[in-house]
């Protein structure tokens, strides 16, 4: 398949390639290296050809084409694709009805030309930060297939890092999209909360729930981004650079040393003199916790009475414990949330962006149940979201992008941090890395 979405849609517009014929390498690239990786859910075969087709007789007509025609893409499984059953992965869902119409994101992409080829494998209800579903299996890493892809959009990180798709959406709500970005050495993008709408989405946690693209460059993830915001053009990506700092306190403390240097790097490639702290950081991520418990467990009570065996394993029980918190706990995290949102409200009046690792370690083989960070052992599935649920639970639009690391290290990716509204910064940013050659994705074509 031919590699970036940009490209693409080109060699698409200009009739160097057609769409059918861009559909037809990946769904052979898909048929060759997902078995091995276990990132698809579901194809849509004949819905993509369908599309193919048309988007080349309009091609044929000399009509114009929309920004990302023929641009193959994928969705993590719980986007409603219209005629499949959305499944959020569980099993629990199957028996559903089909959706009738797509989710509003996927009608968007519809609209800009791209081509859905399938949906894609997720932790059970986005419950996760490993992808290691027990109904489906786990996704592997496209970098080092005994190892996690991250979660809980870990099959929308592979599937991109691996080059099945150049593009997929996935859904963040304490790190889902970030957490794997990093963990597969792309680039993702959490937008400002409620900047993209989430209709036609299973929800998690209605108060924290973030829907977002992942790409392997920054121009395709714009590209994207633009799409999903319904725009033909996407933001600008040349521009004075911005006034950076580095976030220490917790996001030092949390961090080991690969993630620590890798943010280090960052920063100092963007200019950044200064060092500052997030005082609240600790005090947002217990409240993000609180929320998640309350609102997940309230969504899923009949689920938890009535189908707990069928659940999965691996998060169920953190399920049950979330519908035992007194209501009291989750106003005082809602209260929490907001003395959080100030302080980082006084950040972004000195600076125009924050810099801080994306994860504190680098992918876990499959099954760990913890990792050691600087002499600590710390549960895995609770804990690859240290330094990304501080963020979420204030909503603030953060570009997750690779940092180029020695050879034989696992990838490992930064935060681009903004204040709300202002992804074009975070966007800015990630382009200036981007170019220095410090973010850079890496090739997966060895893999088996």
């Amino acid at each position: 398949m031919m590699g970036d979405a940009a490209s693409i849609a080109r060699a698409v517009a200009g009739g160097e390639l057609r769409a059918s014929e861009v559909l037809e390498q990946t769904l052979q690239r898909i048929a060759e290296r997902d078995p091995a990786l276990n990132a698809f859910t579901a194809l849509t075969v004949a819905r993509a050809r369908d599309k193919a087709r048309r988007i080349d007789a309009l091609r044929a007509e000399g009509a114009p084409l929309p920004p990302l025609a023929g641009v193959p893409y994928a969705v993590k499984n719980l986007f409603d694709v219209a005629g499949l059953t959305t499944l959020a992965g569980s099993r629990l869902l199957a028996s559903q009805p089909p959706a009738a119409a797509d989710a509003v994101l996927v009608q968007r992409m519809e609209q800009a030309g791209a081509v859905l080829v399938g949906t894609l494998n997720m932790d059970e209800f986005a419950y996760g930060f490993t992808t290691e579903n027990s109904h489906v299996g786990p996704t592997r890493n496209p970098h080092a297939p005994t190892h996690s892809a991250g979660g809980s959009s870990g099959g929308s990180a592979a599937a991109v890092a691996a080059g099945l798709v150049p593009l997929s959406l996935g859904s963040d709500t304490n790190g889902s999209i970030r957490v794997p970005a990093s963990l597969c050495g792309i680039f993702g993008l959490k937008p400002s909360f409620g900047a993209l709408p989430r209709g036609g989405s299973y929800p998690f946690v209605y108060s924290l729930d973030h829907v977002g693209p992942f790409a392997r460059s920054v121009e395709d993830l714009a590209c994207c981004h633009a799409a999903l915001l319904g725009r033909a053009r996407p933001v600008e990506l040349d521009g004075e650079p911005p006034r950076v700092a580095m976030l220490g306190g917790y996001f030092e403390q949390h961090a080991g040393a690969q993630a620590r240097r890798a943010a280090q790097e960052a920063a100092r490639a963007l200019g950044a003199r200064d060092q500052v702290e997030f005082g609240a950081a600790a005090a947002a991520r217990a409240a993000a916790f609180v929320i998640t418990a309350c609102e997940g467990s309230q969504l899923h009570l009949d689920h938890l009475r009535e189908q707990y065996e069928q659940m999965e394993p691996l998060s169920r029980d953190r399920l049950a414990a979330g519908a035992m918190l007194p209501a009291a706990a989750y106003i005082r995290a809602q209260r929490v949330r907001g003395v959080a949102r100030e302080q980082a409200r006084r950040l972004f009046e000195r600076f125009d962006l924050l810099v801080a690792p994306a994860t504190p370690v680098c992918a876990q083989p499959l099954g760990s149940e913890s990792f050691e960070l600087d002499g600590r052992r710390l549960p895995t599935r609770a804990n690859m979201g240290l330094l990304t649920q501080p963020i979420s639970c204030i909503g603030l639009p953060v570009v997750a992008a690779p940092v180029r690391g020695p050879v034989g290290e696992l990838p490992l990716g930064v935060q681009l941090i903004a204040a709300p509204g202002r992804e074009a910064v975070a966007l800015r940013a990630a382009r200036l890395l981007e170019r220095a050659g410090l973010s850079v994705v890496r090739a997966t074509e060895d893999m088996a």
